[in-house]
């Protein structure tokens, strides 16, 4: 019994600092204007995802945590959980670049169909299987 409470323990432990480490970042995330935010590159989203399958430390250390904006052609638009995101294509069909909008974003969203050819400027977090960036806004509709 005394082992199973300990391990309980630990496990709650573990999921607080987590939680409070998650909840750090985001509200870093949250306090930057990225309407008022310089840009630091402006690329194209299939040049942007090969660079991270290329090399993705060398990317990671070129674009993650910064404020890139990004030109491409809308893969995806999607609204589920309360999350407004777009894809933009990437360097082959299973890839692209993952924008979770800023929530003043949605009329501008709405407006997007798929094969339009944006501009978006966010904050990029780095690589999983697709480029993940965050807080974007729409800079240009083409």
């Amino acid at each position: 019994m005394r082992k199973s409470v300990k391990i309980i323990s630990l496990a709650v432990f573990i999921v607080i600092n987590i939680c409070i480490y998650i909840s750090l970042n985001l509200s870093d995330i949250k306090a930057i204007d990225i309407n008022k935010a310089l840009t630091f590159k402006n690329t194209e989203s299939e040049v942007l995802v090969a660079n991270f399958m290329t090399d993705e430390k060398q990317a990671d250390e070129i674009y993650t945590g910064k404020v890139i904006e990004i030109t491409g052609t809308v893969k995806e638009v999607s609204f589920l959980n309360n999350r407004n995101t777009l894809i933009l294509q990437g360097k082959d069909k299973n890839s692209g670049v993952i924008c979770d909008m800023n929530a003043n974003q949605i009329d501008a969203i709405h407006k997007i169909s798929l094969g339009d050819k944006i501009t978006v400027k966010g904050i990029c977090k780095g690589f999983l299987k697709d480029v993940v960036m965050l807080n974007c806004i729409i800079i240009t509709n083409n």
